[in-house]
């Protein structure tokens, strides 16, 4: 129903009402007669009728005209979105003698934009600066004098857009700003040419149109013009001058960091500045809006995500006048074939280069606007359709539609040139010359558009686009001379709304409350019945220890004594008891304090709030409610007593942190139920910490039970709902129980939990890239480096500070030492200064040493380049530096992030040279990040044993320009390997890993785990007194020493496995570590030690078989019949499985005579 309304909805007349001008100055005096024209394109809306103006009284002219917008064209919208509406202020000059007709002179001219009626507005003011056109008395206004203006309100009677085509539709604004570093063929000299940009763009859902971005000329490099970056109207009518320009619309300057698009590598940025301040540039500066209904902004989506680069042509246009000018002079000689040839000529287009814009950024998640540098490559129908698939490009039409623009412009900005035409027709070459106007006459309307497009079906354009020859490739000559010169256009496009909405750090947080509810810290409170009996208990129980405590007072001393009692006496103790709580009143103060208690039980149990009627009724009431009284009495006192009689709970011998060391180590040696036991044991002494059921939760992750290990993430979860690790593993085991939705909630909850985490934004890359979201998890890796680089940054700015304070804090010791014996002698004050004011002149770059070698690092180590960077940056951190710009940049650059640093915001931004850029020191070169967001997170998921996500990070690693199969890499592949017990191909990447660093502790540490694992021990106990050998340790130092020392028990080499296993329990004692050494004494016979080794083991773990075995086989050496017959049987009862070691027992029983009950 909607629909149809829509459909047949009436035009909507859109009404411009001019309201008053001001601070006009006319011709001959400063009053003036004044009227307004208004037009909208190539349409006049109408003329105000004239009206005075003065300096002191504006003049009112309330004109006002319409335009009717109508709904049944899908371009009207876009029509008023990007044409402005023209107001041209006239003078009208009074009447000399003899003159029929009155002359009117031209003042200025300003332009309304229509954008917030397009926005859903229905009024909007402006107040609108008049800018004057040539020649005109308003340009010799003072600039301090008030400037001309006018007062305009547009109006419409209801919004141009309801609600459901606002939220469905969008508003792009193109930005074509500049092309750079053009072909080094383009100079200055010669006759003037004209450049166009031309992009196609949706306009429903099977149609596309093309914007032609007419009108660029050549301009000098921004060293010798400074740019104008104020944005141009892509049709600005009949506006000239300054009226061309957008107003208080401005292109935007971003860091190289932040842009979207190309050349943003560290190699590149020399050149980009480069071209920026030195070398020839074609700029537009011009925006261009288009509205989308909802089947174009579809149709849109789903041509970038099935191919995400998007064409935009640049071409080079003759001269419009000087084929104007071939034209006519064969229309003279009548020849009709010179004629068509001239037509054919007019339309054709030179050196047709295309940029490929990247558009998949407009499909992350809540992105609006992408913007950067594209390098232009040749054009040809070939490399475009196997870049973008398409078939063609617009460039012989948009070139045929440019061109026709330009000519119907009544004045021309290429002005003709004498003696050259004859040249160029000869010749058949056209010359470049430089424009001397800004080329602003862009105004076409769609249905001239729309023609021309049918008219272009018909006709074949010559270009250069190239052509397929004897089935060669095509070639385009001119067009590969961009590729030469590394040309670039820098472009920006921007949506009112983005085409994917990202969900609100809000909603992520109630779906992740959905899926798992939070628990709250504390239980609920009951109410109602249940929370009063529990009252009642809690008082009788305080009412029996107030009772028990005045009893010890008054009778404490006569149960000291070991006297047997009585009945009578203990009579008489309760007949005094009473007595003493009747007379001091206690009595009546314990009756009172149960009062409130039993009147709640009445009221919430018993539902009893209103008085009995009947007495019988009343009495059986009171009858239930004793009965039910006393009987809560005695579970109170039963429950108080009891855990009065209870022994005190001891405090546990061992914390958390030494029960998760328990439980890796059971992990390491495979005794998953040992391990099993030491996680619960953690959950069950404390069940409200997160991090206890998410390490659980790893353990069962690496034994494959996912269902438990789920179980134990929501938990996690439930608990705190921002626990980030425990959001990233509950989407993994997500992910590998095919709940896809549910894992993408949990990775993006993660991602607003933290935004700064690099992890975080790592694996939802990993995510996206497991259900083949290309898009998606490039975003996420984009966003991931950027703060790994911000990081890199971040720690440079650290270490820089650090040396600055240290370097100061040694300048000041070393001036009080030259300072206090020479107090009046400024010779002894000379030495600082002149250090400073060395330090202060950094010496330029030699003539071997180029300033590309500052920036390169010359295949320095990143702490060489870091120190060099260090040292230059010195001079303008110094405390003793005088120069105020060195200081303001030393605050900016302290004072920003990593990935807005001022000289990225430069780079950005050309700015004009002047004097004092010769003695700024070399850039600082951009820091390498100690590794990759890949390594980053395949170190994390190798410690939580997520193993299919290891493994895709691995393969990002390896392809990864700062990658490859590095040391780390091979070592993160064979921890990998190890873990799903494939031993052959772990050791052979351990084997690459040592070829690459063969001192590396962690390569021998693991090379050795899979000998062990293998059962080649003396190869395993090889790499591991190798690994021990090294001056730096392995990452982990427990299971080496483990079981190295167990390969000595093996060998018979008790001493050096006693040794080995007091390193490990020097480091983080266990059970297993204390039992070898046990072990190892007892084989060497030191008996003493042995026991007190095992004792120790016992402490931590007294239900280890091994252990108990042992401690019998000592108490049986040293003659304790009664000890080793008690551990022997707990040896027995907790399940000894080592029959070697059962028979060693009974053969020393047997020997000595006892130790065995069943003798």
């Amino acid at each position: 129903m909607d629909q149809d309304n829509i459909q047949t909805r009436p035009p909507e007349p859109i009404t411009i009402t001019v309201l008053r001008a001001r601070n006009l100055k006319g011709t001959k005096a400063d009053s003036v007669q004044v009227m307004v024209k208004v037009e909208f394109g190539e349409k006049t809306l109408g003329d105000s009728p004239k009206v005075e103006c003065s300096p002191e009284v504006p003049a009112e002219l309330n004109f006002s005209t319409t335009i009717n917008c109508t709904y049944d064209d899908p371009l009207a919208l876009d029509e008023i979105a990007h044409k402005p509406v023209v107001l041209t202020v006239i003078e009208g000059l009074p009447k000399e003698k003899k003159q029929k007709e009155e002359k009117t002179a031209l003042l200025g001219q300003c332009t309304v934009d229509l954008l917030p009626l397009v926005k859903g507005e229905t009024k909007h003011k402006y107040t609108l600066v008049v800018n004057p056109l040539p020649g005109s008395p308003l340009e010799g206004i003072p600039p301090e004098h008030a400037k001309p203006e006018l007062d305009v309100v547009v109006s419409v009677n209801e919004p141009l857009m309801d609600s459901p085509q606002v939220s469905s539709g969008n508003l792009m604004t193109i930005t074509m700003e500049s092309l750079l570093s053009p072909p080094e063929s383009w100079t200055l000299a010669g006759s003037q040419y004209c450049y166009a940009a031309a992009l196609p763009i949706p306009v429903t859902a099977e149609k596309e149109a093309p914007i032609i971005f007419a009108g660029g000329a050549l301009k000098p490099g921004a060293d010798k013009e400074i740019p104008n970056k104020q944005k141009k109207w892509a049709m600005p009518g009949s506006a000239q001058g300054n009226a061309i320009y957008i107003p208080d619309s401005f292109v935007s300057s971003d860091s190289i960091e932040d842009e979207d698009g190309e050349l943003r590598a560290k190699e590149d940025r020399d050149h980009r500045m480069n071209s920026e301040s030195e070398k020839l540039r074609v700029p537009w500066n011009t925006e261009r809006r288009c509205y989308m209904e909802n089947s174009a902004v579809k149709s849109f989506q789903d041509k970038i995500a099935k191919c995400r680069y998007w064409p935009v042509e640049i071409m080079r246009l003759p001269p419009p006048a000087a084929n104007k000018g071939k034209k006519h002079a064969a229309s003279r000689q009548g020849n009709p074939g010179t004629t068509g040839k001239s037509k054919d000529e007019e339309g054709s287009i030179s050196y047709h280069g295309v940029a490929y814009i990247n558009l998949a950024p407009l499909l992350y998640p809540g992105v609006k606007r992408i913007r950067g540098a594209y390098r232009v490559h040749a054009y040809t129908d070939h490399a475009l359709h196997e870049k973008t698939k398409r078939k063609t490009g617009y460039g012989e039409e948009a070139g045929r539609i440019a061109f026709n623009i330009l000519n119907r412009n009544s004045a021309s900005p290429f002005p003709k040139k004498a003696g050259k035409e004859k040249d160029e027709k000869k010749e058949k070459e056209v010359k470049k010359g430089r424009s001397s106007s800004v080329a602003h006459h862009e105004d076409y309307s769609v249905s001239a558009k729309s023609e021309m497009g049918s008219h272009m079906a018909s006709q074949t354009i010559k270009s250069d686009t190239g052509s397929e020859v004897d089935g060669q490739a095509p070639v385009n000559v001119e067009g590969q001379q961009y590729v030469d010169s590394k040309s670039y256009i820098m472009l920006e496009i921007s949506l009112t709304s983005p085409l994917i909405p990202k969900r609100p750090p809000e909603e992520l947080a109630r779906r992740v409350a959905e899926y798992i509810p939070p628990r709250p810290l504390f239980p609920k409170r009951t109410d109602g019945a249940q929370r009063s009996v529990e009252d009642f208990h809690n008082q009788v129980a305080s009412v029996a220890n107030l009772i028990l405590d005045e009893f010890r007072d008054q009778f404490g001393d006569e149960l000291k004594t070991e006297e047997p009692q009585s009945n009578e006496s203990m009579e008489t103790r309760r007949q005094k008891l009473i007595y003493e709580l009747n007379s001091s009143g206690k009595y009546f103060a314990f009756k009172e304090q149960l009062k409130h208690a039993v009147v709640k039980i009445v009221r919430e149990k018993y539902l009893k709030t209103t008085t009995f009627d009947n007495r019988q009724e009343l009495q059986t009431f009171l009858s239930e409610l004793y009965v039910y009284l006393i009987d809560q009495m005695h579970v109170a006192l039963g429950r108080s007593l009891a855990l009065e009689d209870q022994p005190p709970v001891p405090t546990p011998l061992t914390d958390s942190a030494q029960l998760k060391h328990f439980a890796r180590e059971a992990e390491v040696n495979e005794n998953f139920e040992l391990a099993t036991k030491y996680y619960q044991e953690r959950i069950a002494r404390n069940k409200n910490d997160p991090t206890n059921w998410f390490e659980y939760g790893t353990f069962c992750l690496y034994i494959n039970d996912i269902t438990k290990a789920e179980e134990c993430f929501k938990e996690c979860i439930a608990i705190d709902q921002k626990h980030l690790q425990g959001l990233l593993l509950y989407g993994v085991v997500c992910t590998l129980l095919e709940k896809h939705e549910a894992a993408e909630t949990f990775f993006e909850a993660a991602t607003c939990v933290d935004p700064r985490s690099i992890l975080a934004w790592t694996m939802l890359g990993l995510f996206y890239d497991t259900v083949n979201n290309e898009i998606g998890a490039e975003m996420a890796y984009i966003e991931a480096n950027k703060l790994n680089q911000a990081a890199a940054w971040s720690s440079v700015r650290q270490q820089r500070e650090e040396e600055m304070a240290k370097d100061k804090k040694d300048m000041d010791v070393t001036g009080e030492e030259l300072e206090a014996p020479h107090p009046g002698d400024q010779g002894g004050l000379a030495p600082p200064p002149a250090v400073a004011t060395e330090t202060k002149q950094p010496s330029p770059p030699s003539s071997d040493k180029p300033p590309t070698s500052a920036r390169s690092g010359g295949g320095r180590s990143m702490s060489d380049r870091r120190q060099s960077a260090t040292r230059r940056s010195e001079p303008h951190l110094h405390p003793d530096n005088s120069g105020t710009g060195s200081k303001l940049k030393s605050d900016s650059s302290m004072s920003r992030p990593g990935s807005q640093l001022k000289l990225g915001s430069q780079r950005g931004t050309p700015q004009p040279a002047d004097d004092t850029q010769e003695e700024q020191p070399p850039r600082e070169p951009t820091p390498i990040p100690k590794c990759s967001v890949y390594m980053q997170a395949i170190d994390w998921l190798l410690e939580v044993k997520a193993v299919p996500f290891t493994e895709r990070a691995l393969a990002h690693e390896l392809l990864t320009p700062t990658g490859g199969p590095t040391s780390d890499y091979h070592i993160c592949y064979a921890r990998l390997k190890l873990q799903k017990k494939e031993f052959n191909d772990a050791e052979e990447s351990l084997t690459e890993a040592l070829q690459f660093d063969h001192q590396n502790p962690d390569a021998w540490a693991l090379l050795g785990h899979v000998k062990y694992m293998t059962g080649d021990t003396n190869n395993a106990r090889d790499c591991y007194e190798r690994t021990i050998s090294f001056v730096s340790d392995a990452s982990e130092m427990h299971s080496i020493y483990l079981r190295l020392a167990s390969i000595y028990l093996q060998d018979r080499k008790f001493e050096d496995a006693k040794n080995t296993f007091l390193l490990a329990c020097k480091r983080s004692p266990s059970c297993v570590s204390w039992l070898g050494v046990g072990i190892a004494c007892y084989r060497l016979d030191e008996l003493s030690e042995a026991e007190d080794a095992l004792s120790e083991a016992n402490i931590l773990n007294n239900t280890d078989p091994e252990v108990w075995a042992y401690l019998s086989l000592v108490c049986l050496k040293t003659g304790r019949q009664l000890e080793s017959e008690q551990a022997y049987k707990y040896a027995l009862k907790v399940n000894l499985q080592d029959q070697e070691l059962l028979a060693e027992i009974q053969e020393v029983q047997q020997a000595v005579g006892f130790g065995n009950p069943e003798f």
